[in-house]
């Protein structure tokens, strides 16, 4: 069995702070990495020059570089100083083996996502959290039993990418291989890649959220 736990957490007390005061209208969302160590962030909401200047001016910002830019959206690759910024929030959530499966921040408050082993793994990070004076909000928790014979409803690209990332370790912290060398291994794009992760995380926890008896909002 595990457990999954929604939380909110306020970023003056976790990350990206001084950013939300600068741009108030940004949400950020984390990426799947495109590099081994650094997170990627999602901006949507400002333009780049606004993103640019809200990532220099909070100082647990070491570097910010613009890798794409859409119509919508910015991501950014990012660099935070040790021991601050998403680094110390993941440290905290994360300590015991807990696997981040999303992790969104608006108006100035992240929403995460996590998947623990058990629930006293979860309160242990929950304690972390308080410890270090952050005002964590427990949202939802689910605990997930593993049933046999259970079929998935992912699709064989979604289960292939899945098993890869986890036998080259690129969910270990920090990661053992980068999105871009992954996406390699299977012959596939950076870009292909993220979206089967992000539509098989969305498969997973649906599925294991979902109440029993109810349909997929999926279906």
């Amino acid at each position: 069995m595990s457990t999954i736990a929604d939380l909110r957490l306020p970023a003056a007390e976790t990350a990206l702070a001084i950013a939300f005061e600068r741009a108030p209208a940004a949400t950020f969302e984390l990426e799947s990495s495109v590099s081994k160590t650094r997170p990627s962030l999602w901006v949507d909401g400002v333009d780049h020059e606004t993103a640019d200047a809200a990532f220099a001016a909070d100082p647990s910002v070491e570097t910010a570089e613009l890798l794409v830019e859409t119509d919508s959206r910015l991501l950014y690759d990012v660099t935070f100083s040790e021991g601050s910024g998403t680094n110390r929030l993941w440290d905290d959530l994360l300590a015991d083996g807990g696997s981040l499966l999303e992790a969104r921040a608006t108006d100035g408050w992240w929403q995460v996502t996590v998947r623990y082993r058990d629930r006293d793994t979860l309160c242990d990070a929950y304690d972390q959290l308080v410890e270090r004076g952050v005002n964590a909000d427990l949202r939802r928790v689910t605990d997930v039993t593993d049933v046999g014979g259970h079929e998935t409803r992912l699709t064989p690209e979604q289960q292939e990418a899945l098993e890869a990332a986890l036998e080259y370790g690129y969910f270990e912290i920090p990661r053992s291989i980068s999105m871009e060398e992954l996406a390699g291994e299977l012959g596939i794009s950076h870009q292909a890649l993220s979206e089967r992760f992000r539509r098989a995380y969305e498969t997973l926890v649906d599925a294991e959220l979902q109440p029993a008896g109810e349909q997929s909002r999926l279906d």
